[in-house]
């Protein structure tokens, strides 16, 4: 098996057993154990039969399906930690929701689409790797995001709160129509819960360092992009200036164990 699909499939077990140490509804635990339990088994069966191109394509649904795995362990927020997260956006920001107001509408807009286009940043980088005849790096590249992003989602077992758009008042930006978008998509394509470490920051850092080596305009490509969606995060009050920071954190720890441990394909 490749390490990305390991990874992958120790994160699913893991949650699943997870689930029964912690205190969730039956059904939360039932829910949890019908996405692990299958996406354990599609991960063993692709890994043993599926295609070259199946296997490099799969990391995607493994993403998604780890992503609304993690959500179903959100009961109750922490007030504490969600007031220790908030405390450091009032130091750093003033007050976060109108600290933008005066920022130009169309940065603002086009913060907002960088961070919904974070979805198709993940599956865009491999898909340049592939055009330009690199999928033998198949696994090093999704090995990196992968950690990256479910990095990202398994604190959310242990440590939860929501993120600041449910908790104060609507932020102060000039792009309304385009923020309404952005924050109606959040509300109905989301867990509804706050990834700390973000994972739209650790996900999209961990794309741009995975294609800076074969490809390093592409990486610097998408290492402005992540940029853009670090700031968007915060600008847009969809995360917290610490969950952007352990983001990037992680993302950075991903990359030095990969590139140490040699993962090529």
């Amino acid at each position: 098996m490749r390490s990305s699909e390991w990874i992958s499939l120790i994160y699913f077990g893991a949650m699943t057993v997870l689930s029964w140490c912690r205190p969730l509804p039956a059904a939360r635990r039932l829910q949890i154990a019908a996405l692990g339990v299958p996406m354990g088994a599609a991960i063993l069966w692709v890994a043993r039969d599926g295609s070259s191109w199946v296997r490099d394509w799969m990391p995607v649904a493994y993403i998604l399906g780890a992503y609304y795995q993690s959500g179903r362990f959100f009961v109750r927020p922490s007030p504490a930690i969600e007031q220790w997260l908030m405390s450091w956006d009032r130091r750093l920001l003033g007050d976060p929701t109108t600290r933008f107001a005066k920022w130009p509408a169309p940065l603002l807009a086009f913060l907002e689409v960088a961070y919904m286009g974070c979805v198709v940043l993940v599956p865009a980088g491999f898909a340049l790797l592939a055009a330009t005849g690199r999928a033998a790096l198949a696994d090093r590249y999704w090995t990196m995001v992968i950690s990256a992003e479910l990095g990202a989602f398994v604190p959310l077992a242990v440590m939860q709160t929501r993120p600041p758009w449910a908790i104060e008042r609507h932020a102060a930006l000039p792009d309304r129509a385009v923020h309404r978008f952005a924050a109606r998509m959040v509300r109905e394509l989301t867990i509804n819960a706050n990834t700390f470490p973000s994972g739209h920051v650790a996900g999209s850092l961990a794309v741009a360092f995975a294609l800076f080596d074969p490809m390093p305009w592409a990486g610097g490509v998408c290492l402005l992009l992540a940029i853009f969606i670090s700031l968007a995060c915060i600008v847009g009050r969809y995360h917290y200036v610490v969950d952007v920071v352990a983001g990037a954190v992680l993302a950075l720890i991903i990359y030095g164990i990969v590139s140490a441990a040699g993962v090529s394909s």
